[in-house]
Formats: structure tokens, C-alpha cells, sequence
């Protein structure tokens, strides 16, 4: 198992280390719910440097990019980011990942932890086409996710950059708490704005006191995976191995928009054929009428108690304070107000199908 820079440091702090993906990874300290609120009130720090890094550069490093991801790179100007996804020959996705255009010819796909030597495979497995430069950063780099509504106001002190002229899906290099030439970038994954920060693991030891030096005063808190997982889930946001995985198309799980037929891509055919004729069957939303807790795994059933979908990801919500959750089920009943049952051990309990996000902020 694998340690982060940090892992010491998060385990002096109390912090329930468990195993992910391969990476001894702070999973909660004080509490999830706790934790969660933080993060949804004032400002929280997340650790996830066991995400993966690739460096892909070379006159054809967009024509390799544009051929393995869904989304369409060339719309991205320098300090653009951009939600993607790999898609398999099979209408499964490989993985979902974030493309960052750093200089001309020159873009960081930012990839899962889990999914870091399969994807690395899969991109120079076609890269044998295309001959771009490919690095992998993953064990070079450090993450830190700086989340909440006070996150700007918590460490402007920290850059002489406008923190809070990053809009959402933009990145700008600069000074951070000392350190120059790391990335400041708006793509989180918790609906309460902040950032991340992109540095080498020789730098991230500075990086994490000096942040919470400066966050003292706003009641900043280190956040573990836990709380990550039910605020994500709270935006709708898919979770790879959940609600998307090798064997889900990005048009049933509602990633059409990041799906691109603009642009020929692996399997590009099959999809936009896919979307033509529609899916049978879609990724949902729902929220338990009752109280309960849905878990992955669990049986969507009808009013009769035949199974017809699996939850992918559910929790009880910590801000919303009732059961949430998303799953496959046939499409013709996929529409928002539908009522649906889950499986809870012995009780079948009612649900009602919703539009996302849960948390409207």
C-alpha cells in the first residue's frame, strides 16, 4: 500500500486511515457529517493526492486527446479545464477525468486513483498512433482541495492572484503560500466552491501548514474521503466503480453533454447511435420518503417488489437530513416524480424520483 506525502501528518491529526485504491488514505477525523458541514458552511481541506497526473505535449497531443476522451478539447483555450471521460469500444467508460490546457500543446489529464496504470494503458495503447510526449506525474505530485463558501476569502492572503477570479472550470498558475508555479484551479467536487492546488510532494508539507495558518481564524478543517463521497452525492456527481464503470455508457449515465459527436472519438459511432435510439435504461435520482438509509448495491424495486435497477451510490444526506440516492432503472421510468421502492433489508421503502442536484446551495 502506498503513502502519500502527507500520511503521517493526516495520522497526527487523529485522522481513520483506511486503504483506497492502493493509497493509505485519511478516510474521516471527527465525523462525516460534521465534516460535511464544514465543508458547506466555511472552508475544509481535502488530501487527494493519490489522484492520478499525465502529461500529454507535442504537436499531437490533441489529436490523441480528442481520439480517447468524449469531450471536445479543442474548444479549450490556455487555463480552460474541462469534465471528460475515456470511452471503451464496448459502450463502457474507461475512466472520467479532467483535461487542463496548461500552454499550447501542452494539457494534464487529472485521472482517478483507482484507475491510474489502466488508464495510462489505455492512452498509450493509442498513443502508438499518434507519437505525443506522455509523462506520468502521479507519484510526483500532490493535491489539496480547498473547499467551502469562506475557501477564497480564507486564502487570498496566501497568492498575489485574484482567487476569486478563477471562475468555475478555469485554473491559473502562480504563487501559493510560498511556492510558485503551482496550479489554483476551480473544478471541485462539492457544489461549495474553492479550489484546488497542484503542487510537487517536496512542496505540499508548506503548502498544508500555511493553510491552516491562514484558515484559522475561519475555522478551516482537514476533511476526509468520506465526506468528499456525500458531498459529491449530494451534487449528482458520479463516482467511478458506482455510477460509472466499465459497463455504463456515458448517455445512460446523463454524460451526453460531455459526449461530443462533433468529433471522432473511440466508439464515437456507437454512442451517437446509442443516443439516437435512446438508452434502455438511465441513471436517477431519488430521494426516500420515509426514513432509511439506501446503500450501494441495494434493490430498486416497483410497487409489486420486482427488481427493476440497483442503487449505484446512497447516503443519508447531512445537510438535507433524509435518504439520497442514484441507480439505473428502465428508462420509461426514469421520468422526475416517479414513485419508486428500495430494498432495505425487509422494507421496501418509498422513494421519489428528482431532478439533480440534491443540494441547491
Amino acid at each position: 500500500m502506498k503513502n502519500i506525502t502527507l500520511s503521517n501528518v493526516h495520522e497526527a491529526l487523529g485522522a481513520k486511515m483506511v486503504p483506497f485504491a492502493g493509497f493509505n488514505m485519511p478516510v474521516q477525523y471527527e465525523g462525516v457529517t460534521a465534516e460535511h458541514l464544514t465543508v458547506r458552511e466555511s472552508v475544509g481541506v481535502f488530501d487527494v493526492s493519490h489522484m492520478g497526473e499525465f502529461l500529454v505535449s507535442g504537436e499531437n497531443a490533441l489529436p490523441l486527446i480528442q481520439k480517447v476522451t468524449s469531450n471536445d478539447a479543442s474548444q479549450l483555450k490556455i487555463g480552460d479545464a474541462q469534465y471528460s471521460c475515456f470511452p471503451n469500444e464496448n459502450n463502457g467508460i474507461v475512466d472520467d477525468l479532467i483535461c487542463y490546457r496548461i500552454k499550447e500543446n501542452t494539457y494534464l489529464l487529472v485521472v482517478n486513483a483507482s484507475n491510474i496504470d489502466k488508464d495510462w494503458n489505455w492512452i498509450s495503447k493509442y498513443n502508438e498512433e499518434f507519437k505525443a510526449d506522455l509523462k506520468n506525474l502521479s507519484n510526483d505530485y500532490s493535491l489539496l482541495a480547498i473547499q467551502g463558501p469562506k475557501a477564497v476569502e480564507a486564502m487570498q492572503s496566501l497568492s498575489s492572484l485574484d482567487l476569486a477570479d478563477i471562475p468555475f472550470y478555469k485554473f491559473k498558475v502562480g504563487d501559493f503560500a510560498g511556492i510558485e508555479n503551482v496550479i489554483i484551479s476551480a473544478t471541485g467536487y462539492t457544489g461549495s466552491g474553492g479550489f484546488e492546488i497542484y503542487c510537487k510532494n517536496n512542496e505540499v508539507t508548506q503548502i498544508w501548514n500555511k493553510i491552516f495558518e491562514a484558515g484559522e481564524t475561519f475555522g478551516i478543517k482537514p476533511i476526509g474521503l468520506a465526506a468528499r463521497d456525500t458531498l459529491r452525492l449530494e451534487m449528482g456527481y458520479c463516482l467511478y466503480g458506482n455510477d460509472i464503470n466499465d459497463t455504463t455508457s456515458p448517455i445512460e449515465a446523463g454524460l451526453g453533454w460531455i459526449t461530443k459527436f462533433t468529433k471522432n472519438f473511440v466508439n464515437a459511432e456507437a454512442l451517437s447511435k446509442e443516443k439516437e435510439q435512446k438508452p434502455d435504461r438511465k441513471l436517477v435520482a431519488f430521494e426516500l420518503d420515509e426514513r432509511g438509509i439506501p446503500r450501494h448495491g441495494y434493490d430498486i424495486v416497483d410497487e409489486n417488489g420486482k427488481v427493476i435497477g440497483i442503487v449505484t451510490s446512497g447516503t443519508m444526506s447531512p445537510f438535507l437530513k433524509k435518504g439520497i440516492g442514484m441507480g439505473y432503472v428502465p428508462r420509461i421510468l426514469s421520468k422526475s416524480g416517479t414513485q419508486i421502492y428500495i430494498q432495505i433489508r425487509k422494507k421496501a421503502i418509498p422513494a421519489t424520483l428528482i431532478k439533480l442536484p440534491f443540494y441547491k446551495g
